[in-house]
């Protein structure tokens, strides 16, 4: 156990490195090892306990999940089926008000099925979007937030490269946490869509319309508005294709969420999938190898970094310094609505500045315990987490999914002013989401729970 000098030294060292641009496992990597030392002052038994932790941290059978369901995602991207998810809902809308934007929105939402990472959305979606909307008139900022603020739903829509992380920090079953993400993201989805009904109601201009919805005359010499008709045999091969897709997710998640495998087999099963139907649309072999690739590249570093978190977390639990936080959490007389007010806070301002998953190997080892000792549902508390660490993503300054939107967005013209503007509904809808289950919990444990009792 470490005396509370030690233990804030560890904590300054942590921020100090991340902040000064560090990369999160090395960070996370360096300050166990600071804690360890300060604890034995013996090299040895840093260095044993590091090679013990990454032995058993990384041949467990779940950090499969990641790469597989990335490979899965990947697939289904590759092969358009994004492209094809948006045009079938902008088609199937057209008696909807802003049915451009609500399209975007489905589309999101779906598209969180398929990579659960809501950085891939917004890059996507910019360029598949944006330019749609704007050809119809829609103005730039209530397009822009359109984008950023939906694509916040793939990382609360299961199968969510969050969620995995956070249930291998804190060990809660992978097929219940995806199953507390359903009914909060249709409710943050629905959220958004009522949002932009209203307000292309309230105000047709913001999506190039009049008050009886014509469009917005054009100037001289400028095009005419486009339509949005698709030939018959268009329309067949997106619905084909987009019902092939939710099969697919339908019968992945389904089969996990039966129990009849577990979440690693589920993914390989939806990997191998959706490779097929990604070789049906037509992907060539070079395709295929350049999408294993890319998904080795980015999830051997995500591996790495779930092994630094893990020993992260072991050092915190064995120098006690989870315990002193609750301690020092409990003794402020806030109650557990006070701390769990001061976590979201703390995650709020983290979403600014990194990432989504740095935030949680930073926080949930420390936050998890302290919240299952004041008593909320781990589950709910789960859920709760990862919207507010979503809901960072958009705060003004550093806002991660808006820089992501401002990069990828194919008009130089747009500035992050306008992208933060068209967000901030959405960030309203996320944050009412937070409140509604910190408040009902069962919005989270309903879906679970019933599976349970099923069981």
């Amino acid at each position: 156990m470490l005396g509370h000098f030690d233990m804030i030294a560890i904590v300054v060292v942590l921020l100090g490195l991340v902040f000064a641009g560090t990369h999160i496992a090395i960070a996370l990597g360096i300050t166990a090892a600071l804690g360890l030392y300060l604890m034995t002052g013996d090299i040895e038994v840093v260095r044993n306990f590091t090679a013990n932790t990454a032995y058993e941290a990384l041949r467990d059978y779940v950090f499969a999940v990641i790469p597989l369901f990335m490979l899965m995602g990947d697939f289904l991207a590759k092969c358009g089926a994004a492209r094809d998810l948006y045009a079938l809902g902008n088609r199937a809308s057209k008696w909807l008000p802003g049915r451009l934007a609500a399209a975007t929105i489905v589309a999101n939402a779906l598209f969180g099925f398929v990579t659960g990472v809501s950085i891939a959305a917004a890059a996507a979606f910019s360029r598949i979007a944006y330019p749609e909307m704007r050809r119809f008139g829609y103005r730039p900022d209530f397009a822009l937030g359109c984008v950023a603020g939906s694509a916040c739903l793939g990382m609360l829509i299961p199968p969510s490269v969050l969620m995995i992380v956070w249930a291998v920090l804190t060990e809660l079953s992978i097929g219940k946490l995806f199953l507390a993400g359903v009914i909060p993201g249709l409710l943050a989805a629905g959220g958004m869509i009522v949002y932009v009904v209203i307000a292309a109601k309230i105000n047709p201009a913001l999506v190039g319309e009049t008050r009886d919805g014509q469009p917005i005359p054009r100037p001289a010499g400028a095009a005419a508005a486009p339509t949005t008709d698709v030939s018959a045999e268009e329309f067949r091969k997106m619905l084909f294709s987009t019902m092939l897709v939710i099969a697919l997710i339908l019968g992945t998640l389904g089969s996990i969420w039966l129990g009849l495998c577990t979440p690693t087999e589920g993914a390989g099963i939806g990997a191998v999938g959706a490779l097929i139907l990604a070789m049906i649309k037509g992907i060539n072999l070079r395709e295929v190898w350049q999408v294993v690739l890319d998904v080795g590249r980015t999830s051997g570093p995500l591996l790495l970094l779930l092994f630094c978190a893990q020993l992260y977390s072991r050092v915190l639990s064995m120098t006690g310094f989870t315990e002193a936080a609750k301690a020092f959490l409990l003794s402020t007389g806030a109650g557990p609505w006070g701390i769990l007010l001061v976590m979201v806070a703390i995650w709020f301002v983290l979403g600014c500045l990194i990432d989504s998953i740095s935030i949680i190997l930073l926080t949930v080892p420390i936050f998890a315990p302290i919240a299952v000792a004041l008593g909320f549902d781990p589950l709910a508390f789960a859920i709760i987490g990862i919207l507010a660490i979503e809901t960072g993503l958009l705060t003004p300054p550093f806002g991660i999914l808006v820089f992501t939107v401002k990069a990828a967005v194919p008009d130089r013209t747009v500035t992050l002013g306008e992208i933060f503007r068209g967000s901030i509904p959405y960030w309203i809808v996320l944050l009412a989401v937070v409140v509604a289950i910190a408040v009902f919990p069962q919005i989270a444990t309903f879906l679970p729970n019933l599976g349970t009792k099923a069981g």
